[in-house]
C-alpha cells in the first residue's frame, strides 16, 4: 500500500525517521524496481543553511514550497541524481532525502549513497523531479516499523552550514550494511 499525501505533510524530522524500513518503489520502463529505506536526512524550513531553500524558492527549489508528496529530484557534481520527499505543510519548504536503501527488487547498482541510490532505481531529474508519489510510476510502499534501532546524527557533506551542519537530523537503522559512509556511531552506554 503507498504512502498516503497525509504521511508527508507532516514536521520533516518526524517523516525522515518514520520513512526508514518503508519501500521506495520505481516502475522504471515497466520494470518495477524497489529497496528499503536505511538512511535518510531532514532538511527543514527557510532558515536551515544546509537546505536548497535557503535561498529562497529559486528555479531549482521552488518544489520544496509546495505541497507535500511530491518528488524533488536534482543533481549533483553534475554527475548523480539525489532525490527528497516534499513534506510539511505548503509554503514551508522541506524535504527529505533519501540517502541510501537495501536492494529489494530488480536494482541497478549499489543502493549506498543518494546518487547510486538513484542510478539503482533508474530514479531521474529530467523524468521524476516534481513526480506525485500518490501516482504510479513513484512511490513509497508502507511497511512495519523497523525492528532495528533508530540512530540520528549530523547530516553529511553539509559543513558550510556552520551551526546547521551539527543538527542532528540524519537517520538510519542501526547495523545496516547499506548505511552510506560514514556510518553514524551509535551513543555510548552509561557506565562503561
Amino acid at each position: 500500500m503507498k504512502l498516503p499525501r497525509a504521511f508527508y505533510a507532516r514536521d520533516t524530522r518526524t517523516v525522515a525517521r518514520e520513512l526508514l524500513g518503508k519501500v521506495l518503489v520505481h516502475q522504471d520502463g515497466g520494470v518495477r524496481r524497489a529497496a528499503r529505506i536505511v538512511e535518510t536526512e531532514a532538511y527543514h524550513g527557510p532558515e536551515d543553511r544546509a537546505s536548497h531553500a535557503r535561498a529562497g524558492p529559486t528555479p531549482r527549489a521552488a518544489i520544496m514550497f509546495g505541497p507535500p508528496g511530491f518528488a524533488y529530484v536534482y543533481l549533483i557534481y553534475g554527475t548523480s541524481h539525489c532525490m527528497n520527499v516534499v513534506t510539511g505543510p505548503e509554503g514551508f519548504p522541506s524535504a527529505v532525502l533519501l540517502r541510501a536503501a537495501e536492494p529489494v527488487e530488480r536494482c541497478l547498482h549499489s543502493t549506498r549513497g543518494p546518487g547510486n541510490l538513484c542510478r539503482a532505481l533508474g530514479i531521474r531529474r529530467e523524468h521524476d523531479n516534481g513526480r506525485d508519489l500518490a501516482g504510479d510510476d513513484l512511490f513509497v510502499e508502507d511497511a512495519p516499523p523497523p525492528p532495528e534501532r533508530i540512530l540520528a546524527a549530523p547530516r553529511v557533506n553539509v559543513h558550510y552550514a556552520g551551526e546547521w551542519a551539527e543538527r542532528p537530523w540524519r537517520f538510519a537503522l542501526a547495523g545496516s550494511p547499506w548505511v552510506s559512509k560514514p556510518a553514524p556511531i551509535p551513543p555510548k552506554r552509561r557506565g562503561r
